[in-house]
């Protein structure tokens, strides 16, 4: 179940999406997080989910490795639409005892689960299209300006970038822990929840103490590349707003517009 979370990881490539600037798409992809939570319709919906899918298309990522980031949040995700469905209350299509299944509970289910996998497949696109130093680059120069205020723009950039680069790492080191204890005997397949649970301790511990020894390693070779904080650093490459950067938000700017102007022109 591991592998299958995406978050971090990067997929190389040269599509329109790998060559958008990182803060058009951190930028577009907080606006898309926002704009899914004010969908109402189900025009709005469509609209949108046809939207994510012309993003797929266009990032040249492979559907599967897209939609696996959904997996391991599945039961989550329908756990959250089954609850809409018996606690929201009006017209009921069916009553079993105190527990009433209403038409609004089902709607709103769907709406909820369709809001989470359009939330989980956008925040994926920006890592898979992005690689950790230009995420990095991008939310530095997005902070740039609070670097008057006293915030430490490169500081929190590099935190975050390292926290997501070292994501599919730590990944990669608890599936290996759980193999070699299950070659030992352990089981983390069967059994209740709370056993699964339980099971995981045991990898807790080691998958904690190779993360401290990667983050003194880490600290180690970055010290002895006189790296020192940002100030004064200089880059190989710079980041740059582009004509498809222009392009591509003014496109996104048009489809918002048109998704959420559906709600009005569908009224009419």
């Amino acid at each position: 179940m591991l592998d299958n979370i995406t978050l971090g990881q990067y997929i190389p490539g040269n599509s329109a999406l790998h060559r958008l600037d990182p803060r058009t798409k951190i930028i577009w992809t907080g606006i898309l997080m926002v704009a899914v939570f004010l969908l109402e319709t189900w025009q709005e919906y469509v609209m949108m989910g046809a939207f994510i899918l012309i993003l797929l298309m266009i990032s040249d990522v492979p559907l599967k490795q897209s939609l696996k980031g959904i997996k391991p949040l599945l039961f989550i995700l329908v756990l959250t639409a089954v609850l809409n469905i018996f606690f929201i209350g009006g017209t009921p299509i069916f009553t079993i005892g105190p527990v009433k299944i209403t038409y609004e509970g089902i709607y709103s289910a769907i709406k909820l689960f369709a809001r989470l996998v359009m939330l989980i497949i956008s925040a994926s696109l920006m890592t898979l299209t992005t690689t950790p130093i230009a995420m990095t680059d991008g939310i530095e120069k997005l902070l740039k300006p609070f670097e008057r205020i006293g915030v430490p723009a490169h500081e929190i950039a590099m935190m975050m970038s390292i926290a997501l680069r070292f994501i599919p790492t730590l990944l990669e080191e608890a599936q290996r822990i759980m193999k070699a204890q299950s070659s030992r005997g352990a089981d983390f397949d069967t059994g209740s929840i709370v056993s699964r649970v339980k099971s995981f301790i045991p990898v807790l511990v080691p998958l904690f103490v190779s993360a401290f020894k990667r983050a003194d390693e880490l600290a180690d070779a970055m010290e002895s590349r006189c790296y020192r904080g940002g100030k004064g650093r200089t880059r190989l490459k710079s980041i740059r707003f582009t004509k498809l950067d222009l392009s591509s938000s003014l496109i996104g700017v048009a489809f918002i517009a048109l998704t959420f102007g559906a709600r009005f022109i569908f009224n009419i």
